[in-house]
């Protein structure tokens, strides 16, 4: 049974309650949500999904070496621990399978739309009720919306002169053609972000060639992957509280670990440095290899990623790291700024994604008909990144400024899934039609933030997918996940303009 009211067939909750809920989005944040509005007693809730399952990063990053960059027993909900992870770092299926049994123990099913997007939302003030548009034409209501749309889905294209006349294989990490056999074949990899640290030692013991194209080399640090075993496994299923204090343990770790990767302080950066630089001098031995490979940006301004084995993968005879610019992408070649040719069959393209962290993602129409893209016309801006002035009881997961650079992200969003939580409970239980956080406090809010973003190492002068045209940062959040799990630990009604 599904919870949406349409504007013509009004329906009460299961809870007695007429307070219907849209989330938007089934990765971590939306179904982390559905759970915990189901263990809350709330069950008037629909989760739409532009996709034909859920799961948002994982189900689409199916690419070779796809895994999460934090362990496991910190990426997954706190709520729902799994004592049966496989690696200290698990691999994009495990995750997937994890989130598909979440779906299937609490039964979300039946609250699910596939296929459909949003496409438009606007808030009518007299009534308290969201009017959204969706992708087959449907239009539905809804009290409260929750929007889990999530960063890492929509692949960033490069713009590269002929890159459209190329005529072998060609696709996106994140839209990995498994129908293209890469092994002896000739394949160019452009980009070394944390996608490339993955595919590179992947592919390269099948492939024919691999020619790595290096815009900026990045600070990569070890990530001493490694099996669980049964025992381990068995353990933690018999002891669940030795499970928790486990995954204590590895999130104390990253906290302790924060001040290295997020302050702009030399001092500290140095120590991230030199473990990276022995990192370096262990994985290669040419010394000009390790040169081109070896980044000269302060340690944190851009995303520090973590392998064992990417390095060691240029000391391959098949492998080669190509540092000048590409000019030019011909039909089943890429020219350089050197003049050189590279012969290639394949081009994978490790390029990232558009975060979208300065606009909206569709038409969003709030009090006034304010729009949410003319409110962030100068880069998004939320309190404690969930909520926005002037767009009620529309809760943001993972929104402006509430990126780690250093831990977990689902620490982030489990405080954010709770503070949305405790919105509408409070909305439900006094019979309030909405709240809207004042811009008051949500200007003072961000401009703390801003003030913070001076003293962090991400605003030391590199360029990074963390700023937006406007230079600044509204990806991150300045300071420890600890911190910001304390500060939006209780929603405060006083915080907000309330409608009764």
């Amino acid at each position: 049974m599904l919870y949406v009211q349409t504007t013509d067939q009004p329906q009460s909750t299961s809870t007695g309650t007429d307070f219907p809920i849209v989330i938007i989005g089934s990765g971590f944040a939306g179904i982390g949500m559905a759970i915990r509005l189901k263990q809350a007693g709330i069950h008037s809730f629909t989760i739409f999904e532009r996709a034909s399952e859920i799961g948002g990063t994982w189900r689409d990053n199916t690419y070779p070496g796809a895994a999460c960059d934090v362990p496991s027993h910190v990426y997954s909900f706190s709520f729902e621990p799994n004592p049966d992870w496989s690696r200290m770092y698990a691999g994009s299926g495990e995750i997937q399978a994890y989130l598909l049994r979440c779906v299937e123990k609490y039964e979300l099913r039946p609250h699910l739309r596939f296929n459909i997007a949003i496409t438009e939302a606007r808030f009518d003030e007299d009534r308290g009720v969201w009017t959204l548009r969706t992708s087959v034409g449907e239009t539905v209501t809804a009290r409260a919306v929750v929007a889990g749309l999530g960063g890492l889905v929509d692949p960033k294209l490069p713009q590269i002169k002929g890159l459209e006349n190329f005529q072998g294989k060609m696709f996106h990490t994140s839209r990995w053609n498994h129908d293209c056999d890469v092994a002896g074949k000739r394949v160019a990899i452009i980009g070394t972000g944390a996608s490339g640290v993955q595919v590179v030692p992947s592919i390269a013991p099948v492939v024919g060639k691999l020619s790595v194209f290096q815009r900026t080399p990045a600070w990569v640090v070890p990530r001493r992957d490694r099996i669980i075993g049964e025992r381990a496994q068995r353990l933690f299923r018999r002891y669940p509280r030795l499970m928790r204090l486990w995954r204590l343990f590895l999130y104390g770790r990253s906290e302790a670990m924060g001040p290295i990767v997020f302050l702009d302080s030399p001092l500290l950066s140095r120590i991230g440095e030199r473990m990276s630089e022995r990192h370096l001098r262990r994985s290669v031995a040419d010394p000009m290899l390790r040169e081109k490979l070896r980044p000269r940006f302060q340690f944190g301004c851009k995303r520090v990623l973590i392998s064992d084995d990417y390095w060691q993968a240029f000391e391959r005879e098949n492998v080669e790291l190509v540092t000048d610019a590409i000019t030019e992408v011909r039909t089943d070649r890429i020219l350089t700024a050197d003049g050189h040719e590279h012969p290639v069959e394949a081009i994978v393209l490790a390029t990232g994604f558009a975060v979208g962290f300065a606009t909206a993602p569709f038409p969003i129409f709030g009090l006034g008909c304010a729009k949410l893209g003319d409110a962030w016309r100068d880069g998004a801006v939320a309190y404690k990144g969930v909520t926005v002035s002037g767009f009620p009881n529309w809760f943001i997961l993972m929104g402006p400024n509430t990126g780690p650079g250093h831990t977990s992200v689902l620490v982030y969003t489990e405080s954010q899934i709770e503070y949305a939580l405790q919105a509408i409970r409070t909305m439900i239980a006094d019979g309030i039609k909405y709240v809207t956080v004042r811009q008051d406090v949500q200007g003072a809010y961000n401009s703390g933030i801003k003030r913070r973003m001076r003293h962090m190492a991400w605003s030391s002068g590199c360029s990074s997918w963390y700023l937006s045209p406007d230079g600044e940062n509204h990806a991150l959040y300045p300071g420890f996940a600890t911190e910001y799990c304390v500060r939006t630990r209780k929603f405060r009604s006083s915080e907000y303009e309330v409608a009764r």
